[in-house]
This record gives structure tokens, sequence and C-alpha cells, in this order.
């Protein structure tokens, strides 16, 4: 056999038993994922809430407990996380944030959230209505030719 084709069967395998590892690795994690998730929702809350700010911030900025810095590992602790400060009643506190809704959470405007310990799960508005999310503006350029589009479809439309 020649060189070539040894060490192409080589990488060949190789890559079979990577992509068999990392199937195994997955169903774990996902099957861990679902226990997690099972868990938070069998402990959440239904709290009424004023959000003060949102920001994302490293976890040993945000002002989170030290049992949540020293039950974190090391590497998740120079991430930025979705970080909530919210009021509580008298209490002003920072909880964190579900990645899935913190673009929908409003600012300076009164919700009701399922909290699960310090973790946001979901945010609904005061009256029961879902919170709307906030449109960004487009930029300069990306709405000039927005509008140059809207005009050019409505001339070939007379």
């Amino acid at each position: 056999m020649s060189p070539v084709l040894i060490v192409l069967l080589v990488i060949i395998v190789i890559l079979i038993i990577g992509l068999v590892v990392l199937t195994i690795l997955g169903k774990r994690a996902q099957k861990r994922q679902e226990e997690q998730q099972a868990q938070m929702e069998s402990m959440k809350q239904s709290i009424s809430m004023l959000v003060i700010d949102k920001k994302r911030m490293k976890i040993n900025e945000a002002g989170l407990p030290s049992a949540v810095l020293e039950n974190t590992p090391k590497l998740l602790r120079r991430s930025k996380l979705p970080i909530l400060k919210v009021k509580i009643g008298p209490q002003i506190m920072n909880l964190v944030c579900d990645e899935k809704i913190f673009d929908s959470v409003p600012v300076k405007k009164e919700v009701k959230a399922d909290v699960s310990g310090i973790y946001v799960i979901s945010v609904k508005g005061i009256r029961g209505g879902n919170v709307q999310k906030e449109e960004k503006k487009k930029g300069f350029w990306k709405d000039l030719i927005a509008k140059a589009q809207e005009k050019a479809g409505a001339t070939q439309v007379k």
C-alpha cells in the first residue's frame, strides 16, 4: 500500500472516532440540560418586578452572591452573562437572565417574570400580555436603501 493511502485511512479512522465521541458527549450534555431545565421549571416562581437596567457583564463584576461565584467553572467566570438589575418590592437585586429572552426584556418597566433562584426564565407584561421586542434602528444607509426599494416597488406597481 502506498503511504498516501495509509495516511488517508488513518485520518478517516481518527475522524470517525472523533465523531462517535462527540455524539456520545452531545447526548450526555443534552440529557443533563433537560434535567436542569425540568428542575428549574419545578422551582420557578412568578414575581412582579421593575427592571431598572440590563447589561452583559462578567460574573465577578455583576454583584452576584459569593456562593454563585464559587460554584461557577473557571472558564465561565471570564465570559459575559446577561444581567438584569431589578427592584422587587423594596429590594434591588441583580439577576441572571436567559439568553433567549434578554433582548425582549423592557428597561424601566414593570413586568411579571418567572424566576428560579437568581435566574429569570421568562418575562411577561404586567397586564398579562407578552412583552414586545424593541426594534433597533437600522442605521442611515440601511434605512436609505429600504426607502429606495419601497419607491422602486411602488413605481413598478403603477
